[in-house]
């Protein structure tokens, strides 16, 4: 295997492999669509943080470890016409998340807006993909999840917070919809394992050693993160001076939201860790918002003032060498475009990947150039 190239594989053969590689886990083949649809979603988009570079080491390790049960439970334990609580039993995340979505933009249909909270859940891939189903239904969609502790609080240097999406999705009568996705800490750990694997240190500010300087060693960062010897900084870096606080507060709104309505686990208690070291469950939370825009005003009115502002912004003046401003959602536009003509790029850590797996699991029918090498 050549260790510098990088292949591309189509989005076809891609999701295809991945949803075969769910199914042979144990995963049942309808939920094993949605997993993988979730996973090449983010590719699709260029989120590589949490594409096919995700299925490895999160969710098949994390099936075969035991500690994320490949079918799905999905229990509602409390309920009104507009909210609903949900028991994951530690299943898919993705399946999971997409059927909390989908019943709060159900009761959103009927009342208007519909929430959702989840306890006891796994990692479910990009927020973005369920705010944009929100969109697709012609509603503004939000959606939020704690995870294992990661950011360390402004003037702090333990990793107590998860990087604690808080995520956007509007439709607008552009060919995008608006798609805001991004963590509440300044960079997490699904972009730094793609630093690891393309072999670069990390840029100063990201990560907050136990003396409470910047650290940049990305192989040893990861390794220190687990054992809470580093953690992430919120949006606006260390201390207040760039408005750290600001990114501890929303991180914060999230860690609560994603643990309190729905009486679920938070901060340390999601490490997947117990005291004698040994792997569990993280037992994670989520929250899922659809509000009806038709309740408020026409849909096609809201999508074409959602569209001026965005065009406005875009046409505005540009800092000197700066070519275009981006508003959320037109480069993960943009990169789908490029990408359903290129194909997904696999660097060398992701191609060690996908042959352990075809290894493992037998797996026939793919002509990945890679695996001939």
């Amino acid at each position: 295997m050549d260790a510098e190239k990088i292949y591309r594989i189509d989005f076809e053969t891609l999701e295809r492999f991945m949803r075969e590689v769910f199914e042979k886990s144990g995963v049942p083949a309808a939920d094993a669509a949605i997993c993988a649809d979730v996973l090449i979603t983010a590719d699709k988009l260029g989120i590589d943080s949490h594409g096919i570079g995700r299925l490895k080491p999160i969710y098949y390790d994390r099936i075969k470890a035991g500690i994320q049960q490949p079918v799905t439970r999905f229990e509602i334990v409390r309920e009104s016409p507009t909210t609903a609580v949900i028991d994951g039993h530690d299943g898919m995340g993705q399946v999971i998340a997409r059927q909390a979505m989908q019943l709060a933009i159900d009761k959103a249909k009927q009342y208007g807006m519909g929430m959702t909270a989840v306890r006891n859940s796994t990692h479910y891939g990009i927020a973005g993909y369920y705010a944009l189903m929100a969109a697709e239904h012609g509603m503004i969609g939000m959606t939020g999840t704690n995870a294992r502790p990661s950011i360390a609080p402004t003037f702090g240097v333990e990793n107590m917070l998860g990087t604690n999406p808080l995520t956007f999705g509007m439709p607008t009568d552009e060919p995008f919809p608006f798609l805001l996705d991004c963590a509440t800490s300044i960079s997490q750990r699904g972009k730094i394992e793609v630093y690891a694997r393309a072999g670069r240190e990390l840029p100063p500010g990201w990560v907050i050693g136990e003396d409470g300087r910047t650290r940049t060693d990305t192989e040893q960062i990861l390794i220190d993160l687990v054992k809470g010897k580093a953690a992430l900084t919120p949006l606006g870096g260390i201390g207040e001076e760039h408005g750290g606080y600001k990114g501890y507060g929303y991180a914060t709104v999230v860690e609560i939201l994603s643990a309190a309505l729905q009486q679920g686990s938070f901060l340390k208690g999601l490490l997947g860790f117990n005291a004698d070291g040994s792997k569990r469950p993280y037992h994670l939370g989520h929250f899922f918002l659809a509000i009806n825009i038709e309740c408020f005003t026409g849909l096609d009115s809201f999508k074409k003032t959602a569209g001026d502002i965005l065009r406005e912004l875009r046409a505005s003046r540009r800092a000197p060498g700066q070519p275009h401003i981006y508003t959320a959602g037109e480069k993960e536009y943009l990169n789908y475009q490029r990408r359903l003509k290129e194909g997904v790029p696999v660097n060398p850590a992701l191609q060690k990947n996908i042959r352990a797996l075809v290894d493992e699991l037998d797996l026939k029918g793919y002509d990945f150039e890679f695996l001939q090498e």
